[in-house]
């Protein structure tokens, strides 16, 4: 099996967490605690729950760490967009991101499908 740093998934979510603390400077210093703690820990959560999801043995273990991974990357999703409208980001800076967002979001379906699938045939 290989290892988890070699999953693609996993390098574009590492990827998207390098890029939101790129990010997170930029917005405004009272925001430390705040916002700027809770879109890190999102983005952090991704890649984190990926590896420790590919650590486990059970396909329905597997399954329950993407989802986690995947609920994560839907809470970062929300953040950065409220970040967008409130005018912190400008849409254009997080364009990429998106895109590697969306990306990560369809090949963890694809990858918790096939783990329920698995379940399912033993």
């Amino acid at each position: 099996m290989m290892h988890f740093k070699e999953l693609i998934v996993w390098q574009k979510a590492m990827s998207i967490a390098r890029e939101v603390y790129r990010l997170v400077p930029h917005l405004p210093r009272e925001e430390t605690y705040g916002m700027r703690s809770q879109i890190t820990r999102a983005a952090v959560s991704v890649p984190a729950n990926i590896a420790e999801g590919w650590a486990r043995e059970s396909s329905r273990e597997k399954a329950q760490f993407l989802a986690v991974a995947q609920g994560s990357l839907a809470e970062l999703e929300t953040l950065l967009m409220l970040c967008e409208q409130i005018g912190w980001f400008p849409v254009k800076e997080t364009e990429e991101l998106h895109r590697l967002m969306n990306e990560v979001g369809r090949i963890l379906t694809t990858m918790r499908r096939r783990r329920r699938e698995e379940g399912e045939g033993k």
